[in-house]
């Protein structure tokens, strides 16, 4: 249905003082600071867990040299989404408006519209990381993710708690002591803290805080003085638990966001009522490969 005059009645007047939009500047895009962006000529991408080889045994002399074998483990699908949005206004509506040009600002209105879909998708990896299950057939935080040589290993707290600094050097700790699919020891380190709005200011004095943070011992914050975070911390406005906090690691094949489709926009006229279309569309997917790109705790 086209908006039409009737929709707009104050702005076919010519004696307003001003007309005031809701349409705001926008944020910059959260979700570029914490996915790798990639592009994709697919229906789906698809990424398998190829698991290496174990320790070398000590070969006894004159003894064959034994041998070692891996294979493949799980697999990430990255089914793409077509996101697209139009509006329409009459003829009318467009030669009466007073003030600003209409098509103009639906237009911008439409960018930001696209621009909130993406937000909100990527944003859901961490709402929903307790909830939603992801290609090892567990959610992205959990205290079971499982290993190709048996067992399984934690990326959360096996207690939730809520952002401090004591919760974010055991998760450090956590990261620091990561295991591979054979369960041998990792180099992985943490970059970047995640957080909502809630824990801006706690994050800051966490982290630049020279001593211990809200004690009264002159005891030296570990965490700034070991330089343990080389990223700096990324508030997630779309985060809808405000106890939620994470720790991005260096992990490879982790956090992703595929482009199938760039943005395509255009408009026309159409012949028979004058009316003006405009529409805009983009195809992409986003979500986690390697669960040891994340860490973290829902709160307690």
């Amino acid at each position: 249905m086209p908006m039409n005059r009737s929709q707009f009645p104050k702005e076919l007047e010519n004696d307003l003082n001003a007309v005031w939009s809701a349409q705001e500047r926008d944020y910059p895009l959260d979700w570029p600071k914490i996915f790798d962006k990639k592009n994709s000529t697919r229906a789906f991408e698809e990424q398998v867990l190829r698991v290496g080889l174990n320790v070398a045994p000590i070969k006894s002399e004159g003894a064959a040299i034994a041998e070692g074998e891996g294979g493949e483990f799980w697999t990430a699908r990255y089914t793409h989404v077509t996101v697209a949005l139009m509006f329409s206004l009459t003829q009318e509506a467009l030669e009466d408006n007073q003030y600003s040009s209409l098509g103009a600002f639906y237009t911008g209105e439409l960018m930001r519209a696209l621009r909130e879909a993406e937000e909100i998708a990527a944003a859901n990896v961490f709402n929903e990381a307790t909830s939603t299950t992801i290609g090892d057939g567990v959610t992205l935080l959990s205290t079971s993710h499982p290993l190709w040589a048996g067992g399984t290993y934690s990326n959360t707290l096996s207690v939730a708690a809520d952002l401090s600094e004591s919760a974010l050097e055991d998760t450090c700790i956590q990261v620091m002591n990561a295991v591979n699919d054979r369960g041998l020891p990792m180099p992985l380190m943490p970059k970047n803290i995640i957080i909502g709005n809630a824990n801006a200011f706690s994050v800051h004095r966490i982290l630049n805080s020279v001593q211990r943070v809200g004690t009264s011992d002159n005891d030296t914050n570990a965490i700034r003085s070991m330089g343990l975070f080389s990223g700096e911390p990324i508030n997630l406005r779309r985060l809808t638990d405000t106890d939620a906090w994470f720790v991005k690691t260096d992990a490879p094949m982790g956090l992703q966001f595929f482009t199938r489709k760039a943005l395509e926009k255009g408009g026309q006229e159409d012949f028979r009522t004058g009316n003006y279309e405009y529409k805009a569309r983009k195809r992409w997917s986003v979500g986690v490969t390697n669960p040891r790109a994340v860490f973290g705790s829902m709160g307690a």
